[in-house]
């Protein structure tokens, strides 16, 4: 936890994916302080015309072949390890995948402990497993 949707614009390669979501994944760990198992991420791929990600009047042109939509559904967070998540996530995908940061759009879902449920039918949150 927390979970990570990813829309990307289909054609690139399972290794460029692999590498988008092992990034990922190592700036959760750093941001958010979660254990190493806690990986929880989906891929869905579009095809161009499929998104439609805008600048929202920011006066900049994102590249469509190049976009990364990602949605992190999460317990709250603070401000800091947001902020930190943004910073952390546009750096080391520009410095290894050389996605540009305009072409990533990062968005938070908030919910709370009874809103999970790891299998099993349970709240493990809730229950004390978790």
């Amino acid at each position: 936890m927390p979970l990570l949707k990813f829309d990307l614009v289909e054609g690139r390669s399972k290794e460029e994916i692999q590498t988008i979501l092992d990034i990922a994944h190592s700036v959760v760990l750093a941001s958010f302080d979660v254990p190493t198992g806690d990986r929880y991420q989906i891929v869905t791929q579009h095809k161009p015309f499929e998104m439609v990600l805008e600048d929202t009047g920011l006066g900049f042109n994102r590249d469509p072949a190049k976009m990364i939509s990602l949605t992190v559904i999460s317990r709250q967070r603070t401000t800091a390890q947001k902020e930190k998540f943004y910073r952390s996530l546009a750096q080391q995908l520009y410095e290894l995948c050389g996605i540009a940061p305009k072409n990533l759009l990062v968005s938070f879902v908030i919910n709370d402990d009874a809103d999970w449920s790891f299998g099993f039918g349970e709240a493990q949150f809730l229950t004390g497993k978790l």
